[in-house]
């Protein structure tokens, strides 16, 4: 296999795990509501689809059903109160950072998330002074799984997308990603959704830890 150039990641469910904050905003919207807060093993599945998923499965509520956009604004502003409450990376992405910093690897994050949500996220993680790239859901006119903030995060990293791997938990990274001419990869230990399993999501391969990334790359 030839090896990549560089290496891009989806933000949460990837790298970091923000599923208690986001859930946490959720059960606190819920409460303020009277309603009783839901499992977290309920919530968790859905934080990859962002605020949409998380009103969804909070309230019953899609995008334009009436009450939808006054519930998501006021998740929204729960959530950036409690952007770094209990975010952290992933215990077992740590080591696998390290390793591509020391292979000389470059890697990048492409997200969904609103810049003004994943800007502090990632500084406040001390991520910001090794990243190469960061691509929010508002820095392209597009989101994934369009495939333009995967060609934005090339560019930038001034990389052929067909020399990059982008690592994902949520079937719209792969989807944008194969898109995109890139390898894909799917973290089997992200959210992963409640749509189809991870092996039918069509990635060149599912890890199922983040060391086995390393495996996959060739990196000592």
């Amino acid at each position: 296999m030839a090896r990549a150039a560089a290496v891009l990641f989806d933000l949460d469910g990837t790298l970091v795990d923000s599923a208690p904050d986001l859930a946490g905003a959720a059960n606190d919207l819920r409460r303020a509501q009277g309603l009783a807060p839901l499992p977290y093993e309920r919530l968790r599945p859905m934080v990859g689809t962002g605020a949409r998923g998380m009103v969804g499965v909070a309230f019953g509520l899609a995008p334009g059903d009436p009450g939808f956009e006054e519930l998501r604004d006021a998740f929204l502003a729960r959530y950036a109160a409690r952007l770094l409450d209990e975010t952290r990376i992933f215990e077992a992405i740590e080591p696998v950072l390290a390793a591509l910093d020391a292979a000389g690897l470059r890697w990048g994050i492409v997200t969904n998330k609103a810049m003004r949500y994943a800007e502090p996220v990632v500084r406040g993680l001390a991520l910001d002074v090794r990243v190469a790239a960061l691509v929010a859901g508002d820095t392209t006119p597009f989101s994934k799984p369009h495939p333009e903030p995967l060609l934005e995060a090339s560019r930038r990293l001034g990389v052929l997308p067909a020399d990059c791997v982008y690592v994902g938990d949520d079937h719209r990274d792969i989807v944008a990603g194969r898109a995109a001419g890139m390898r894909t990869l799917a973290a089997g230990w992200g959210y992963l959704g409640s749509g189809e399993p991870i092996e039918a999501w069509g990635a060149d391969a599912v890890l199922v830890d983040p060391i086995a990334l390393l495996q996959w790359l060739e990196v000592a």
